[in-house]
């Protein structure tokens, strides 16, 4: 730890002094994108969100930005970037750099892993100057940075040092430039944030939702494109507002849901939406927290919010990681809380708790042309696909595994499903029969199941299913059947590792506590989506988006009350649980 503070001293002071003679700029912050896209979904692991050339086989339009050197004369450069499928192959995400016009030599995205590849140097001869990144290939080359200097030292590769690097290139202060404060703070507008929003907003209170993309909904996005399913509880009116209707998951229907709940959600007085923010960081005093800093995911801006009480919608639990809340993650033995299917054994709940969860799904979509469209063969997608064959994906197109955890390592996740599903379509092609097939839209996020499960009051778990049990604080209730996925080599080793399987277990009816949407040791957390208290059985039914939206309404109501009598969350349920209970039974507001 030692070494690393004097490092990272090394690199603040030699960046510091040597500023006038260098520039780094984050790709992210290009004035014109072209065809790249921003992925912003690794920042916690790789440092950045990035620029992607996400073009499913065919180049993109360049990205284009000016820049302002300090000095003309000659620059060294190098470029941030990995090659993501290393291997006996020309590297699927090559693209240039060009500086007025003029294309560096070298091409880069060959490296394995995130690093500085060196470009060469560069006569910058004006102080203004525009530079482009060139797409070679359509295969989601990235890059996350570009820096010039007139000295020959590359940048610190990654972590900590990386970081501390970074923020003395970029003056970042310490704290945040701007502060604002609310009444409620929302982190995450997929269906369960947005409910949430919409029930607190309507009851009066000032409202700021957080969201790292610039659409709302989470996996029912038009980025992801799942339907939502579920019932509606008793929050029927707040939910129409943002749902989708049953289209098949992928389908280009999900743009219409998407230009509805956006419409929608901008119409909703009291709150302010803050898209393409990501939050970083979340500070708690006393098991209490103070502010949750974010950033924007495209100027670097940050941004310090403060309330009296906050709501993780963040899918992955990160206000309450960052805050100290107690989670959990992975399957519990079967002994934890005795969820026992006999049928199903393992593949229901293993002997010995494990960090195989519900697996993350990338959809896609092709389109018959009626011309025949050409593929490419591709050798480095082969290991992952083999020989199957497909001309779509559904939400059986999911991956997990024991040794990649669903945060950490969620690139790697990501990167494998786009591996299968090009190699897949790749495969299809070869036979005349799918020769008009064109590859027409493949998402670049990944739609989780499961991850963090933020600890409240009470954990949920298949036994309350199996029990039909009736909470005197139930404010979720759903009859759709729990559904527990597994892959399906775990069954039958011939099988694509990509590939999963669902078990089903058929109830009529069960019930989620208010106690189950708020944190056990953060005093002024609430928690609504798959984040919520409960087992990794008890996420089954649960983790879907119209359920979860309905935690996210019953948190907004509770939030109300909370302020109403200057409360944390817990006291709801210790102190005030009829008044909220009727609260949501007759609901009223003041805007439709």
């Amino acid at each position: 730890m030692k070494q690393l503070f004097q490092t990272i001293i090394l690199f603040s002071l030699t960046w510091t002094l040597q500023a006038q003679n260098q520039l780094l700029v984050e790709a992210e912050s290009f004035i014109d994108k072209g065809g790249w896209v921003t992925d912003p979904q690794f920042v916690e692991q790789m440092g950045s969100p990035y620029l992607m050339a996400h073009g499913m086989g065919e180049k993109v339009a360049n990205a284009t930005t000016k820049v302002k050197f300090k000095d003309t004369g000659e620059y060294h450069v190098w470029v941030r970037t990995k090659n993501w499928v290393p291997g006996k192959w020309a590297a699927p995400g090559q693209f240039q750099l060009m500086v007025e016009g003029v294309a560096l030599k070298t091409t880069f995205g060959i490296t394995p892993g995130w690093t500085w590849e060196y470009g060469g140097t560069v006569d910058i001869k004006s102080k203004k100057a525009e530079i482009q990144l060139v797409d070679l290939t359509g295969f989601n080359g990235r890059c996350d940075a570009i820096y010039f200097s007139q000295t020959k030292e590359q940048p610190p590769a990654s972590g900590e040092v990386l970081s501390m690097w970074r923020k003395g290139k970029l003056s970042e202060t310490p704290a945040p430039e701007t502060e604002k404060t609310y009444d409620l703070v929302i982190t995450g507008g997929g269906l369960a944030g947005c409910a949430a929003a919409i029930a607190a907003a309507e009851q009066g209170l000032n409202v700021a939702l957080i969201h790292d993309r610039p659409l709302l909904g989470g996996n029912a996005s038009s980025e992801i494109r799942v339907h939502t399913l579920g019932i509606y509880g008793k929050f029927e009116r707040i939910l129409k507002l943002i749902d989708t209707k049953h289209y098949p998951n992928g389908s280009s229907e999900a743009k219409l849901d998407q230009e509805k709940r956006d419409r929608n959600m901008k119409n909703i007085k009291n709150v302010t939406l803050f898209l393409n923010w990501r939050a970083y960081d979340a500070k708690a005093t006393n098991d209490r927290i103070e502010y949750v800093d974010a950033r924007n995911t495209t100027t670097g801006e940050r941004m310090r919010f403060r309330a009296p009480r906050f709501v993780d919608s963040t899918g992955d639990g990160w206000i309450g990681f960052w805050a100290g809340a107690e989670f959990s993650y992975g399957r519990e033995s079967v002994d934890t809380y005795g969820e026992e299917w006999e049928k199903w054994g393992e593949l229901w709940s293993p002997e010995e708790a494990d960090n195989f969860v519900m697996g993350s799904s990338v959809l896609w979509q092709t389109e018959k042309k009626d011309t025949p469209q050409s593929f490419p063969v591709l050798p480095w997608a082969k290991d992952v696909s083999n020989d199957h064959v497909a001309i779509a994906g559904e939400w059986y197109w999911e991956f997990s595994r024991n040794d990649l955890h669903q945060i950490h390592d969620a690139e790697e996740i990501r990167d494998h499903m786009l591996r299968a599903i090009y190699g897949s379509f790749s495969n299809a092609k070869r036979l005349s029969e799918n020769e008009k097939y064109k590859l027409e839209w493949v998402s670049y996020l990944v739609g989780k199941r499961e991850s963090r499960r933020l600890v409240g009051d009470h954990v949920f778990t298949f036994n309350d299913v199996t029990n039909y049990t009736k909470f005197p604080d139930s404010v979720v209730m759903e009859k759709r059947e729990v559904d527990v996925h597994f892959q399906q080599n775990l069954q039958d080793a011939s099988k694509p590792d990509f590939l999963s399987k669902a078990l089903f277990y058929h109830t009529d009816k069960y019930y989620i506590p208010y106690r189950s949407l708020y944190s056990k040791n953060i005093s002024n957390l609430f928690m609504a989506g798959r984040n919520f208290s409960c087992s990794h059985v008890g996420l089954g039914g649960p983790r879907v988006m119209l359920t979860t939206g309905q935690m996210g309404a019953a948190v907004g109501f509770a939030a109300y009350l909370c302020k109403k009598y200057n409360v944390e969350p817990r006291e709801i349920y210790t102190k005030y649980l009829k008044e909220y209970m009727e609260l949501i039974e007759n609901q009223q507001w003041t805007q439709g």
